[in-house]
């Protein structure tokens, strides 16, 4: 009787080891299926910041060359890319708590389908969040900035200020606002170092972007930051 028992015991762990494997297959091949892997960053190209520096222009006139995938994931990686084991990234955020978010409006980057996409930090990927171009109808919720829809691609940087000001009150904004500066210098020198053109724009109707990139209730557009290859002088 107690072999019986000590039997039917192994076979129920054994089972739900088995349930738990599926699953987590399962759970693995649907974040495949939603979320576009991107070219992992480059950390060793020898370039020299100072030189970075010295190149780093806001640029508003674009050619209509695509930029490429690893590109794009090198600009998105150096605003809010992991850079150490414990999960820090590339910006720094008042109590490691990361209240931004990023999210692209591709309109000519090789490799990938014109549309809005979320970058997903953890997995350095994309989500897709809406297919089809919609450069122009950004630009006009940009008052008019013709630059942002000539731009290859758009960077929105957002904040979900809740995370935030649960720890440091009112004075939380202040620290998003702050930490916001922070990626997108990070990004504007990735950009020049890239040969890459890149600018910022502060001036749109935050209404109007929130409901082009379906966002949240909790989630606010903060800045805009377009990229693509300068146009040839």
């Amino acid at each position: 009787m107690k072999r019986i028992e000590v039997w039917l015991f192994r076979w129920s762990v054994l089972s739900q080891c088995l349930v738990f494997i599926v699953l987590s297959c399962w759970v693995q091949q649907g974040m495949t299926e939603t979320c576009i892997k991107l070219p992992e960053p480059a950390v060793h190209d020898g370039t020299a910041l100072t030189e970075t520096l010295a190149k780093r222009r806001s640029v508003r006139d674009y050619s209509g060359r695509e930029i490429s995938l690893e590109q794009l994931a090198q600009l998105l990686w150096s605003a809010q890319g992991i850079n150490h084991p414990s999960g820090l990234r590339t910006a720094p955020s008042a109590g490691a708590l990361y209240p931004l978010e990023l999210l692209v409006v591709a309109n000519r980057v090789a490799g990938l389908d014109a549309g809005v996409y979320r970058y997903r930090v953890g997995q350095h990927g994309l989500e897709p969040v809406a297919r089809g171009n919609i450069h122009n109808r950004l630009e006009k919720a940009a008052m008019g900035q013709a630059w942002v829809s000539d731009s290859a691609a758009v960077l929105v940087i957002t904040a979900i200020y809740e995370r935030t000001t649960r720890k440091y009150g009112h004075r939380g904004k202040r620290y998003v606002h702050i930490e916001v500066g922070h990626a997108a210098q990070n990004m504007l020198l990735q950009a020049a170092a890239l040969g890459l053109g890149a600018g910022m724009a502060g001036a749109f109707d935050d209404a109007a972007i929130a409901q082009l990139l379906a966002l949240p209730a909790s989630e606010h557009p903060l800045y805009l930051l377009p990229v693509g290859w300068p146009e040839d002088p």
